[in-house]
């Protein structure tokens, strides 16, 4: 069994190799399917007719993923890392196939929530073992090369997919991903056996999969409410599905996470308003370039490409830094930085600045989020109790898909909403910036509870 008594001689040395290897090769697996996915979705709206259901396709995914996080994490503290890693990377292939031959949009939907259920795992079981099997030392650096894993998806990932999609048909997008299921399966799963589960095992209650369920059957029912054209519609549904999400949330959840209680709750509750921040801006940054300032899609995607690739270079400099620094300068800095990037690409939406600000206004949000990304994750593995990694991470992705799903709900809802208004282009835009904005500056005063150097002092001799 692989022990964090190990000394700290790299995450390629012989005894980690193959499960770094491992790691990585999931996660290069799942960012290239969402990338891929995303960048043929109008053609496959286009043959399969179903435009109206094409935010669902991404939020189908989501809450499969809420769910599938859930008992991941669950089943990593009660079993250890490969039965868990093996379910969902067998269903994940499952939910491909399903995409890959639907022939109407609602089964693709269905679909993508099986993908979802079974991409939950990835994160669940990554973090778990990164807790579990390696050197506190060598975490911050792992996590660096896990943000890497998307920086050849994000660069390569969506033109390929354009050009598997037009020479061979959407569906080989889906199809073709399969033999790289098999590969990630093959390198990981044997090095997972060699973690096992925790010698100190504090299984969760078997409830926590019902409470998931119920979590996304209400924040489904928010998105669908938020999505509504309908203010009588929107605004009722959106209500009742906030209070259906809110026991459930509050239980899947450390206690103190909804207050920000230093420690353990702060970092989960930051992963949170961290994911919402970015990506609730993120998801409209290139609708801003190609609708508002008439760029091309290509222009659009330049920035966020900018964004994964300072990403990816903030997460390195974090790896060099944190055990000198803490946490919670890099955070707070992070979330400053995507304070200044959401500032400029609202100013971007102004016709008076040149449009190329907004690719150099995502490409500072990006670097923030490299900042502040990987160092929240450490304090959770480090906080976690002893024999609840896989639950406290599985708490972690929890938060990172709320994060997400709130952010670009309540975002596309300001801009549907604007279009039924007959608002000036851009006002909808502006408002979904505004909100990310406005949870930025929240997280920068948030990020208080989280650790400053003084926790992690002892460490600094073992810094990467």
């Amino acid at each position: 069994m692989v022990t964090t008594e190990r000394r700290a001689d790299g995450v390629w040395s012989s005894h980690l190799r193959t499960l770094t290897v491992g790691l990585v090769m999931s996660v290069t697996l799942v960012a290239s399917e969402q990338l891929a996915v995303a960048t043929v979705l109008p053609r496959v709206a286009r043959d399969l007719h179903g435009h109206t259901l094409y935010g669902w396709v991404f939020s189908a995914f989501i809450l499969g993923s809420l769910v599938g996080t859930v008992v991941a994490g669950q089943q990593v503290d009660r079993a250890g890392p490969a039965p868990a890693f093996t379910v969902g990377a067998s269903l994940f292939a499952v939910g491909l196939v399903i995409g890959g031959l639907a022939q109407h949009m609602p089964v693709l939907v269905a679909g993508r929530a099986v993908q979802g259920f079974g991409a939950g795992a990835v994160p669940a079981v990554a973090y778990a073992v990164i807790g579990r099997a390696y050197p506190d030392a060598l975490r911050p650096r792992m996590f660096a090369i896990l943000s890497t894993a998307w920086v050849v998806p994000g660069l390569a990932g969506p033109a390929l997919a354009g050009l598997v999609s037009e020479h061979f048909g959407w569906r080989a997008v889906f199809l073709g991903l399969l033999p790289l299921v098999a590969i990630a399966v093959a390198l990981t799963v044997t090095a997972l056996r060699g973690v096992g589960a925790p010698t100190v095992a504090r299984p969760a209650p078997s409830s926590r999969t019902r409470l998931a369920i119920v979590l996304a059957v209400g924040t489904a029912v928010f998105l669908t409410g938020s999505t509504s054209h309908r203010p009588a519609v929107a605004f009722p549904l959106a209500a009742l599905g906030l209070a259906i999400a809110f026991r459930p949330l509050r239980r899947l959840l450390p206690p103190g996470t909804l207050q920000g209680r230093p420690g353990l709750p702060a970092a989960i509750a930051m992963r949170g308003l961290n994911n919402f921040a970015f990506f609730g801006a993120d998801a409209f940054v290139p609708l801003a370039l190609t609708r508002v300032r008439h760029q091309s899609t290509l222009f659009g995607g330049a920035a966020l490409t900018a964004a994964t690739l300072t990403w990816t270079a903030g997460a390195w400099i974090q790896a060099r830094f944190i055990n000198r620094i803490g946490a919670r300068r890099l955070v707070r800095e992070g979330l400053g930085l995507i304070v200044v990037g959401v500032t400029l690409a609202l100013v971007t939406l102004s016709s008076a600045v040149p449009a190329a600000l907004g690719i150099v206004a995502w490409a500072i949000a990006g670097l923030g989020m490299g900042l502040a990304y990987a160092p929240i994750s450490l304090v959770v593995l480090r906080e976690a109790p002893e024999g609840e990694e896989g639950t406290s991470s599985a708490s972690m992705q929890l938060a990172d898909n709320l994060g997400v799903a709130l952010g670009t709900g309540l975002g596309g809802a300001a801009i549907a909403y604007g279009e039924i208004a007959h608002w000036a282009p851009g006002a909808g835009i502006a408002i979904a910036f505004g909100l990310a904005l406005a949870v930025a500056v929240v997280g920068a005063v948030a990020s208080s509870g989280l650790p400053g150097p003084e926790a992690v002092e002892q460490l600094e001799h073992l810094s990467p």
